[in-house]
């Protein structure tokens, strides 16, 4: 690829966060509780106990973060609304203070002229649902619906793009099936019902949305290729449950109409789990969407379980197998190539993943246009004694991955755009504070931003609307 890779002028650069893990201020404003607030009180869920109750304290920092996005030149912003700031409750009338935060927020970045991208929902339900069954129950969707229309009333068209969840794949099994997030779970019949459910979801929510607002709106899946460790046929059939898994149960039913077989049958034991389907569900799954957002980090190798100790000797990083719930239950396991590039966090760097995934998308499922919208590396960053932030890894990674995502559109893809993940460093979930992934270095005492070299680098490219 030439080294002056240049993108078309209408596409869309941008930065991503989320409410839980940057907003802070989690009893202001008649904010009600969300499962992440119960989980990360939990002793033992999140690295060294943190919280998301200050996280960046971004509530009390909007404008000047929206002076920071906005200094990044041309560019959009995808931030995602408290469901329980907007229904402390998860139902019922809407809380006016939480609807006038986020008006101020999209006021604010429409006057620097940047364009708001709403999330709905980015794996913060109020834990009034989760206490009624969340998204195990098939009300939960229903009251997404209702939510979605007060959202789409109070923001309307003053929104550039709406996506309605994230990455449904970590709501459903990282959350109902391996416990490992919120509300902490490892039930795999829990996970397949909740599968179902955040997909009628985004359903629901999108019909309401187009009722109001005439923006795109789409859905944002964490697509991850899966490469088996082997060409035993073990390990390539190991990857194919991981891909069924992660990826063709949600893929399949958005764009098909149905479920993947193959794991239809895998998870026929599991009760109620996929019984959740009631006729009609998987028609309305289907209707068309206007775009899809992907959120690529790294790419999986798998091996079947039973050939762990081939994988060990083949000279990949093995780790236990896990012994209970859905990786369990699964037979596969990630195993790790001792020596791939890896981010500060030891995740693999792929950037051929990142071209394969868009090709096979545009290839197998859609011509609809594509948005990268989350895509990042965690390191190890610290401001140095010139009270600057000097991360090259993560320049090295962003710049690798955009040149990935341009050799998709030179094989005829049609992305769109791509969003930095993050715009701050914040509160990553059960790894608390321990992961840094932003463009913009935030000392959680005193809640003070310093731009990295990183910030810097992108606003360059944003400008040139080209890689150097």
């Amino acid at each position: 690829m030439p080294n002056n890779a240049k993108f078309s002028k209408a596409f869309v650069w941008g930065t991503a966060t989320a409410s839980y893990q940057i907003e802070g201020a989690v009893r202001a404003g008649g904010r009600g509780t969300s499962i992440w607030d119960t989980f990360s009180h939990t002793p033992g869920r999140t690295a060294n106990g943190d919280t998301g109750d200050i996280a960046c304290a971004h509530y009390d920092h909007v404008d000047e973060d929206l002076d920071l996005i906005a200094g990044l030149g041309r560019s959009a912003y995808r931030f995602s609304v408290a469901w329980s700031r907007i229904q402390p409750e998860g139902k019922g009338p809407a809380n006016q203070e939480g609807l006038d935060f986020y008006r101020r927020l999209v006021d604010g970045l429409r006057a620097r002229r940047v364009a708001p991208v709403v999330t709905l929902y980015h794996w913060d339900l109020p834990q009034a649902l989760e206490d009624a069954g969340g998204w195990t129950a098939r009300d939960t969707a229903e009251r997404f619906g209702e939510y979605a229309a007060i959202v789409a009333e109070a923001l309307g068209d003053s929104v550039e793009m709406w996506v309605t969840l994230n990455e449904p794949w970590c709501v459903a099994w990282l959350g109902y099936g391996t416990g490992e997030h919120a509300p902490g779970y490892a039930d795999v019949s829990k996970a397949l019902m909740a599968n179902h459910h955040t997909l009628l979801a985004h359903a629901r929510a999108s019909e309401a949305l187009r009722r109001t607002v005439k923006a795109p709106v789409g859905i944002a899946l964490n697509v991850t290729p899966m490469i088996p460790a082997s060409d035993h046929e073990l390990d390539i059939a190991a990857a194919k449950r991981a891909d069924g898994f992660q990826n063709r149960l949600f893929l399949d039913p958005l764009f098909w109409g149905t479920y993947p077989a193959d794991m239809v049958e895998h998870y026929s034991s599991h009760k109620p789990g996929l019984d959740a389907v009631r006729p009609g569900d998987l028609e309305e799954i289907r209707r068309p969407m206007d775009f899809l957002a992907l959120n690529y980090y790294s790419t999986n190798v798998m091996a079947d379980v039973a050939r762990l100790d081939a994988a060990k000797q083949a000279g990949f990083e093995v780790a236990p197998p896990p012994t209970s719930g859905a990786n369990a239950d699964l037979g596969a396991a990630r195993v790790g190539r001792v020596y791939a590039p890896h981010t500060g966090a030891r995740w693999e760097v792929d950037p051929s993943g990142l071209t394969g995934l868009l090709v096979r998308i545009s290839e197998e499922y859609t011509s609809l246009p594509l948005y990268v919208t989350e895509n990042g590396s965690a390191e190890l960053d610290y401001a140095g004694p010139d009270g600057q932030v000097h991360d090259p890894k993560r320049i090295w990674y962003l710049e690798q991955h955009l040149r990935a995502l341009h050799a998709a559109i030179e094989r005829g893809v049609n992305v769109r755009g791509y969003f930095v993940w993050s715009l701050l460093d914040n509160f990553e979930w059960a790894h608390g504070f321990s992961m840094r992934f932003g463009l913009v270095f935030v000392d959680y005492p005193t809640a003070k931003r310093t731009p990295k070299d990183s910030y810097r680098w992108y606003r360059q490219v944003i400008a040139a609307n080209a890689l150097p």
